[in-house]
């Protein structure tokens, strides 16, 4: 599937895939995706780690989460990352992992970034499971607005076609180029310049979160990729 829509597909629809389908695999190397309800512990184990998450309650309410799939969520979450956080490096590590044909550390790079909101340069347990709760049940505009983020690098509010170059090679990086050896050197730049052409409709050189979000609601594969993994908890 993903073969097929980096060949045929444009440049946005591309991107967002992957960005939903690396979170997935975060959640598979916690051992989330297929689970038994016989290991939900009644409760968080707060008193072993670090870093001591919210109340159970507001995350229930903060999120769209179930109690239940919370604590599976903190239990995988607790197992892999004892002290109660995730850094960069853990990023890099996990999709190394997955990834094994390309250099996917950019790409963990700029996704460890989207999913530290507060900038301190660590991944705790509420920044994971707001920013799951988007990526999985979250309505299209908030799955858009993440997916912006994601791509407007310096949080300046802005994509510029510098930003969305560096997306599309660690995209490509991390994909590798014995997967996708029909592509030129020069196709990341290419599907800037058609993102751009469809995007930019100001053609001020920037996408602004309005375009974005517009031109990504009225193409059908974007659609599509949103609803792909609605159902994997």
């Amino acid at each position: 599937m993903l073969s097929a829509i980096w060949e045929t597909e444009g440049l946005q629809t591309v991107g967002i895939v992957m960005l939903v389908f690396a979170s997935i695999k975060l959640l598979h190397l916690l051992g989330l995706i297929s689970f038994s309800e016989d290991s939900v512990e009644d409760e968080l184990e707060l008193s072993t780690v670090r870093h001591r998450p919210e109340g159970l309650e507001q995350l229930e309410a903060q999120t769209r989460f179930s109690r239940k799939e919370l604590q599976i969520l903190y239990r995988g979450f607790k197992n892999e990352c004892p002290s109660g956080v995730v850094n960069e490096e853990t990023f890099k590590v996990i999709y190394a992992q997955f990834f094994p044909q390309g250099d996917a550390s950019t790409y963990a790079h700029f996704l460890f970034n989207a999913f530290d909101t507060d900038h301190n340069g660590s991944v705790s347990f509420e920044d994971f499971v707001m920013g799951l709760s988007i990526l999985l049940r979250g309505s299209i505009q908030e799955k858009l607005n993440w997916a912006f983020n994601l791509y407007d690098i310096n949080k300046d509010g802005y994509i510029t076609k510098e930003e969305m170059l560096d997306i599309m090679k660690a995209i490509y990086d991390m994909m590798g180029k014995c997967t996708y050896p029909a592509l030129r050197e020069e196709a990341p730049q290419q599907h800037v310049e058609v993102f751009f052409q469809k995007m930019d409709k100001n053609k001020d050189g920037v996408v602004t979160i309005d375009e974005f979000i517009d031109c990504c609601q009225n193409d059908e594969n974007i659609m599509r990729s949103m609803h792909l993994f609605e159902n994997v908890l």
